[in-house]
């Protein structure tokens, strides 16, 4: 893989494919049954990577395709065995742009050696495309991110998030309950909002000042991550212990701030 690569050609082909989803946001009618949801799922995840490898072979025809599938769980724990491969989570917030509500991007990741070398997550609806490179800084239509600097809890917003495993795990339900508890006692404000990588990029955006979630979701974080740890925040378990691939569990914030997370998250 080339260790220099051509970031205009990456921003452009996800940009492109991004602006012809926003063309037709909210002209398809909203799915009432299964299959028909499954069947516009399934067109979503054909036209993003059909556009997508269209104009990516040409720059990278070495570089083989995953889809991010966070409906298996097992596929998440573990990097596929390829060098490199891209990574590509076709619609972030599928649902939202289905059910015809604001919340959905694109998102492609390069993965080198099981790590995120280059991840894209671009917003059509706000034209916002957010980008970072492994050792080199995170970045909005160009402009370098930073995290936010807070200290009063009283203002920060705090996000919470859940990924789709199967929630008759009564630990599993109960392990989210508290941790939505802890972060409505303890934050001015507590907010859900759907797609899990662009709220990663606002943390590195200094939008939102602490992202938590309490079960695996590596596909939908893996984009973000990057993003937000190369604008500054640090990358944790709910544990406190440092993430890696296949944790079940994620904490993204400025340290100081994840530091008052997990003194909180260990009183009674």
């Amino acid at each position: 893989m080339q260790n220099e690569i051509n970031i205009p050609i990456v921003l452009d082909a996800v940009r492109k494919v991004g602006d012809v989803f926003l063309k037709n946001y909210k002209q398809n009618a909203i799915p009432q049954s299964m299959d028909e949801l499954l069947r516009q799922l399934e067109d979503i995840d054909i036209l993003c990577l059909t556009s997508l490898k269209e104009d990516l072979f040409p720059e990278f025809p070495n570089i083989p395709w995953h889809i991010g599938d966070e409906f298996n769980t097992d596929s998440q724990r573990n990097p596929a065995g390829q060098h490199a491969y891209w990574l590509c989570d076709a619609m972030d917030g599928a649902i939202q742009y289905l059910q015809h509500i604001p919340g959905w991007t694109i998102n492609l990741a390069l993965i080198y050696d099981g790590k995120p070398f280059f991840s894209v997550i671009y917003d059509p609806l706000a034209n916002e495309m957010f980008w970072a490179k492994d050792g080199e800084g995170a970045f909005m239509n160009g402009k370098e991110l930073k995290i936010s600097h807070k200290t009063d809890l009283a203002v920060m917003l705090s996000v919470f998030e859940y990924g789709h495993q199967d929630k008759s795990n009564i630990d599993l339900n109960k392990k989210i309950g508290s941790t939505v508890t802890k972060l409505l006692d303890n934050f001015g404000i507590v907010r859900n909002y759907g797609p899990h990588g662009l709220q990663l990029a606002y943390v590195g955006a200094g939008r939102i000042d602490l992202f938590v979630q309490d079960d695996l979701d590596t596909f939908n974080w893996i984009a973000g991550l990057l993003i937000a740890r190369e604008a500054g925040a640090a990358i944790l378990t709910t544990d406190g212990k440092p993430w890696k691939w296949g944790s079940e569990s994620l904490l993204v914030a400025q340290k100081s701030i994840t530091e008052k997370y997990l003194q909180i998250k260990s009183t009674k």
